[in-house]
């Protein structure tokens, strides 16, 4: 039916415990399974064999991230993982090279990668409200989560090759994070990715006959 690599990127660490992503990926898989996906799920927190997760890419045809934001980043373990498992892939699944010629160094930058055809979908959970992204003179000064803070990381991925499949973005989740809120984002999560990956399955299905 179709291959998911989900990246469990909510890493343990001080007064985070992962639990809100851990509660995502648990969402992710239990939806996709029951669209009929093959689920394999990596969790950052773990050791791992970069090789072996390398693999992990290769195998699917979506890889899912799930991770909290950490001053404005990636927490550190998961970009440990990305900087282990991206160069185990290098000329081996994930990307050849940087794309350029010797001959015009200027042009084709970030055209090597290895995984065209291939697409990514990514969640992240903030403390932020979504205000202070949308609202005149506050925070990120109305830029989306996509355009601002994940811009790098959009673009991490499109050197691989991936195309982006879709994001969705958890706010306010230390001051707010009341039952009812968790609940209505649960609901609201689950539709999104059944409708975003109902149509994956319908274009996967097309490219197998």
């Amino acid at each position: 039916m179709g291959n998911i690599f989900i990246i469990n990127g909510g890493q343990t660490f001080a007064h985070s415990g992962g639990a809100f992503n851990k509660s995502i990926t648990g969402w992710t898989k239990e939806v996709l399974e029951k669209e009929g996906f093959k689920v394999r799920i990596s969790n950052v927190n773990d050791e791992f064999d970069a090789v072996q997760e390398a693999e992990n890419f290769k195998w699917a045809d979506v890889v899912v991230y799930h991770f909290p934001v950490w001053w404005f980043q990636v927490p550190n373990r998961l970009k440990f993982y990305i900087d282990e498992v991206f160069t185990a892939g290098h000329k081996n699944g994930i990307y050849e090279s940087d794309g350029r010629s010797r001959t015009n160094p200027k042009i084709n930058y970030g055209t090597g990668g290895l995984m065209h055809g291939k697409k990514y979908f990514v969640t992240s959970s903030w403390n932020a409200p979504d205000t202070a992204f949308t609202m005149e003179g506050e925070f990120f000064q109305q830029k989306s989560v996509d355009e601002g803070v994940l811009f790098g990381f959009h673009r991490m991925n499109a050197f691989t090759g991936m195309t982006h499949l879709g994001s969705f973005h958890f706010h306010d989740m230390e001051k707010n994070a009341t039952v009812e809120r968790v609940n209505q984002y649960e609901t609201e999560y689950k539709e999104y990715i059944q409708s975003i990956f109902a149509k994956e399955k319908y274009i996967l299905q097309n490219k197998k006959l």
